[in-house]
């Protein structure tokens, strides 16, 4: 290819300033991609750029407007924790209300991150660049991400002066104790998912879930005195194959043993049970969530949202595997996010497990590829194909504790989740034509 290779696994690659950190010599603006174990260092081709869509109305009442790219960025918000400590006590003091009682004021204040600096692990995938374009404007935000799946590459977050984007894998744990270093908030979305590839790879899936997870809140562990929040990302699959309107106390379920597919829900419910430990014996401000199945524009990797969208506006058909009768609770990405602001702020979200999904938009899988294909006036048809591993029945979540402690509940819905995604898929097809 003709690119220069940083040989260091652990090279951090400044996409915002556009230089290898790794050995300190300065490039032009560069795309990274893993290649035969060496970070491969090429410029990005116009026509991978992908075009945003215009940021869609929200709710009314949702906080979840995305703040003016263009506006100027306080620089003295990068201060230490200690003399932030009392901007934030009286963050709270203004956001106090009784138990049991959340006003918008309460989650203005609960949202109100300035000035810290944040490690997002997976810092490359569909969830985890959504949130950071959310705390961006205020903070300073480390990525790392081995770019296995890669939702970054041609978005504006790349270029933002705050946000600094390091190539690496969470199995390393020297990598991770150094970005860790000075971190008020780790937020750790890394991780082996998707149905497909954890069948295909039983043995790297847990070995990312588990010592990966172990490696984070190690490192999170060597920064306690910055930290105020660590967010440990779990699953819905420890519900096991019928989970309906389940509490996060519910039974979990660790499925057949020798089945591949339940490889991901015990290397979750590990790592969870990991987070609780480092809690509850060492003091680690650690929450775990729980999503149901997320969905929305930037989403990359699997997902039958994805497959059927991607098909229908190929006009293709769209396939189901098995009867379609299968039945998932569907999360916009935007819900999911206000959920995660929520916990990296709020002192009761501290010690707990927090489902995280939207009940009402509960429906059948044959009843989403329709929908889908009423919504994009798809010609193709919808078939059937056999299903061959053990899959998910039921799958619904109760979600009262984060309304309860947190005030958070979805307000997306849907009919409306599934246009904005479908107009962002849309328009990402229109600009690699």
């Amino acid at each position: 290819m003709g690119a220069d290779h940083v040989r260091h696994l652990g090279a951090a690659v400044d996409l915002r300033a556009g230089r290898v950190c790794g050995n300190g010599r300065k490039r032009p603006r560069q795309h990274c991609e893993a290649e035969a174990g060496a970070v491969a260092v090429r410029k990005v081709p116009a026509e991978r750029i992908a075009l945003e869509p215009p940021v869609a109305a929200r709710l009314p009442g949702s906080l979840s407007v995305r703040p003016d790219r263009d506006a100027k960025v306080d620089r003295d918000v990068f201060r230490g924790p200690r003399a932030r400590a009392g901007g934030r006590e009286q963050e709270q003091r203004e956001g106090h209300t009784k138990e049991g009682t959340h006003s918008v004021e309460t989650r203005l204040a609960a949202v109100s991150l300035r000035g810290k600096r944040i490690l997002l692990t997976g810092g490359a995938g569909f969830i985890a660049t959504t949130l950071a374009r959310r705390l961006v404007d205020g903070n300073e935000i480390v990525a790392v991400d081995n770019l296995h799946r890669d939702a970054l590459s041609g978005t504006e977050l790349a270029d933002h002066p705050n946000f600094t984007f390091h190539q690496g894998d969470v199995l390393d744990l020297a990598l991770m104790q150094e970005l860790a270093r000075g971190a008020t908030h780790v937020i750790h979305c890394a991780a082996i998912a998707g149905v497909d590839t954890v069948r295909e790879s039983p043995v790297r899936t847990m070995r990312v879930n588990l010592i990966g997870t172990y490696n984070v809140l190690e490192a999170a562990l060597g920064t306690r005195d910055s930290l105020e929040r660590l967010i440990e990302f779990s699953t819905s699959e420890v519900f096991g194959t019928h989970a309906f309107n389940v509490r996060e106390g519910a039974v979990t379920t660790i499925g057949t043993v020798g089945e591949a597919r339940w490889t991901y829900a015990v290397s979750k419910l590990a790592g969870e049970h990991m987070a609780h430990a480092y809690h509850e014996e060492l003091g680690l401000p650690a929450v775990s969530v729980r999503p149901f199945n997320v969905y929305g524009p930037g989403q990359i990797g699997g997902g039958a949202i994805r497959a059927f969208i991607e098909a229908a506006l190929g006009g293709e058909d769209l396939v189901i595997h098995g009867d379609g009768s299968q039945i998932r609770a569907w999360c916009y990405v935007d819900d999911m996010v206000e959920a995660l602001l929520l916990c990296l702020e709020r002192p009761e979200a501290v010690g707990q497990s927090l489902n995280i999904g939207n009940a009402r938009s509960a429906v059948t899988i044959h009843d989403l590829a329709q929908r889908i294909k009423r919504l994009t006036g798809c010609p193709g048809e919808i078939v059937f194909r056999p299903l061959h591993y053990a899959d998910v029945e039921l799958r619904i979540p109760n979600v009262e504790k984060a309304k309860e402690l947190l005030g958070w509940e979805s307000r997306v819905d849907l009919d409306e989740g599934l246009e904005r995604t479908i107009a962002w898929y849309r328009t990402r097809a229109l600009a690699s034509a």
